[in-house]
């Protein structure tokens, strides 16, 4: 910010009303000066009044250290001035007071008013001092002089005075505007920045979020089947039994390994941390080891979002070969369509792929062997969508199958749907089984 309007006032503070000490100094300077020139002009009037000259010198002094007020209260040091001009004195105080007045922020009234009182007091005395002057025979010019020098005096010593404060003012004014707005704009970039910020931390959450959806929905399937295969090689390996033991472990290893880096990987990029482009520095205690491979996670998260995007799909027309897939792994299916079949948007087709899908593998992974029933319904404006398992003939089943779980899936199907403007429903049923319903806009 810069220091202008009441920062600046704070931070250049001089004693009693004075802004600044070098305002202070020049005003008690000014002062000074006044006082002793309203001190010698004292003399003259104290023999001209028939009083003491030190009365005179002491009035003198009083009232030009008067001066010193200048910046508090203007219009009394112009009165005071105004006041004195019968005496010949405080000429000084009288323009540095009218200079002050102009420059103030004062209505326009009040210093023509004084201006004008400054003006014709100075008229009169110069007047009636010239014409006697001239009754003495001091001055011997025609009686044309007396006016002229009576005008001259008056303007000479009120009209620069009070233009030069105008001039002033105005130019302060002007540059207090400029600070102002000055300060109005680097706030209002300020606060621009602050939601730009704002908005690139958004869209880099939502990418990880997209990426995280994404690979949720490539691997965690294909990789639940792979574990489902080998846990019934497993069971129905007979010729070479320990070989095909050993192998159908070590595919099954493999698989859950998988599906637990997955699981981390999906867990770092939805937190964000450690992600290229997050504002909030990495921890200094960190490894520096550590920061790397979250850094090719997330570049290969995002190469592989982006490849899924490429491809366009899946489309709604592969939903059996999806569901083939299940039922070659060992799970009874029960796919129903209803409505005439159309296209829809990739959007659309997509979500609905995924949403099926990872109903499906959430079968295989805490429901094994128990039927399914998956229902699609074309509709004039959308597109409904109902995966329904029963209970699993065998309770641990599941656990048998070791299949670890993201804890994903049910929120990036979410996620998907309501983003389209839909509406997702998931829970048990009464029977101990599991639904998930989703409907789409098909517009």
């Amino acid at each position: 910010m810069t220091t202008t309007g009441a920062d600046h006032v704070t931070a250049l503070t001089g004693p009693w009303w004075w802004v600044r000490w070098r305002s202070a100094v020049l005003d008690v300077g000014l002062a000074l000066v006044s006082a002793l020139e309203c001190a010698a002009e004292g003399i003259p009037f104290a023999r001209d009044a028939g009083i003491p000259v030190s009365a005179g010198i002491v009035f003198g002094l009083l009232a030009g250290s008067v001066l010193v007020l200048r910046r508090k209260w203007p219009i009394a040091v112009v009165l005071v001035a105004i006041a004195i001009t019968p005496a010949q004195m405080g000429f000084l105080m009288g323009i540095v007071g009218l200079y002050t007045l102009a420059a103030a922020e004062l209505p326009r009234r009040i210093i023509v008013a004084l201006a004008g009182m400054t003006f014709l007091g100075t008229l009169i005395v110069t007047f009636v001092r010239v014409r006697q002057s001239m009754a003495r025979g001091d001055l011997t010019l025609g009686d044309w002089f007396v006016p002229f020098a009576s005008l001259a005096t008056s303007l000479g010593l009120t009209a620069p005075p009070v233009l030069l404060g105008l001039y002033v003012g105005a130019r302060r004014r002007l540059m207090e505007s400029l600070r102002e707005r000055a300060d109005s704009l680097e706030r209002e970039l300020q606060l621009l920045a602050e939601r730009a910020e704002e908005r690139a931390e958004w869209a880099r959450g939502e990418e990880r979020t997209r990426i995280a959806r994404e690979m949720h929905d490539v691997v965690a399937h294909r990789v639940s089947l792979m574990v489902v295969h080998a846990a019934a090689l497993q069971a129905v390996a007979r010729k070479d039994p320990e070989k095909a033991v050993r192998n159908a472990a070590l595919v099954g290893d493999m698989g859950r390994q998988a599906l637990t880096e997955l699981r981390e990987m999906l867990g770092v990029l939805r937190s964000g941390e450690g992600i290229p482009g997050r504002t909030a520095p990495a921890s200094a205690s960190a490894p520096a080891s550590a920061v790397v491979p979250l850094a090719a996670v997330g570049v290969a998260a995002a190469a592989a979002a982006s490849r899924v995007v490429e491809e366009d799909g899946p489309w709604l027309s592969e939903l059996e070969v999806l569901i083939g897939q299940s039922a070659a792994a060992g799970m009874v299916v029960d796919l129903s369509v209803e409505g005439e079949v159309r296209s829809y948007t990739v959007e659309i087709e997509q979500t609905a792929f995924r949403v099926v899908q990872e109903a499906l593998t959430n079968v295989h992974k805490h429901a094994a062997g128990a039927k399914t029933h998956v229902r699609l319904a074309h509709r004039v404006a959308e597109i409904a969508m109902q995966v329904e398992n029963e209970p699993p003939p065998e309770p641990a089943s599941a656990a048998s199958a070791g299949l670890p779980s993201g804890g994903n899936g049910l929120v990036g199907m979410r996620e998907r749907v309501l983003g389209l403007g839909g509406v997702f429903v998931s829970g048990p049923t009464d029977a101990g089984g599991f639904r998930v319903s989703a409907v789409i806009p098909a517009a």
